[in-house]
């Protein structure tokens, strides 16, 4: 339909429907890489461009800030496309340049960056296992299996402990209990309890 041009509105929807989920996944990876010393340094990333210049040596997510401010200009293409979609009177709309205009530079930009995205950011970008697990294991989150162990009350004195005494879940239980030691490495798996579906539930 000239008028209404919603085929066009639809079509700048899915392109911004791609570029949340691009820029969801930007902000995944720049929370997940931030420090080295004080955020969560989880992944690093390559060295794309030169750092700041009042942190030398610092690697910044030029790629993850490129691909938000990607978004941000699709966002508004789309409420540009909508608008021009919406002043169609009766049969005729004049709004057609604007609205091409805004959502051919979209899929553009959105293209560009994808492409840039995987291949200079995502194939070499590399996870840090050790930080990971010793991130994993320090966790309170990680004690809620122990739950089923040695009951709620137990496990949260556990947890209070071991912030207390900046050591692991793992080795307060251990010594405040006696649980075997194969049962606690089970169950207190980060990698087992990123697959709960695998886990026992606790019975109702």
């Amino acid at each position: 339909h000239q008028g209404g041009q919603g085929a066009l509105g639809t079509a700048s929807g899915a392109v911004r429907d791609v570029a949340v989920a691009l820029t969801k996944v930007a902000n995944d990876i720049r929370l997940l890489s931030s420090g080295p010393a004080t955020g969560l340094a989880e992944l690093r990333l390559p060295s794309l461009q030169a750092g700041s210049s009042i942190m030398p040596g610092k690697v910044n997510p030029v790629l993850c800030e490129s691909a938000n401010q990607v978004a941000a200009r699709v966002f508004g293409n789309d409420v540009t496309v909508g608008y021009g979609a919406s002043q169609g009177i009766l049969e005729l709309n004049t709004y057609l340049p604007v609205i091409a205009d805004a959502l051919l530079e979209s899929i553009t930009l959105v293209a560009n960056v994808s492409r840039l995205f995987a291949s200079k950011l995502v194939s070499g970008m590399e996870a840090d296992v050790d930080r990971c697990r010793r991130n994993a294991d320090r966790t309170p989150a990680i004690a809620t299996p122990l739950n089923l162990i040695v009951g709620y009350d137990a496990a949260a004195a556990a947890v209070k402990e071991a912030l207390a005494s900046d050591r692991t879940v793992r080795d307060v239980i251990g010594e405040q209990t006696d649980v075997p030691a194969e049962e606690l490495d089970r169950a207190l798996d980060p990698v087992t309890m990123a697959r709960p579906h695998e886990r026992p539930t606790s019975p109702t």
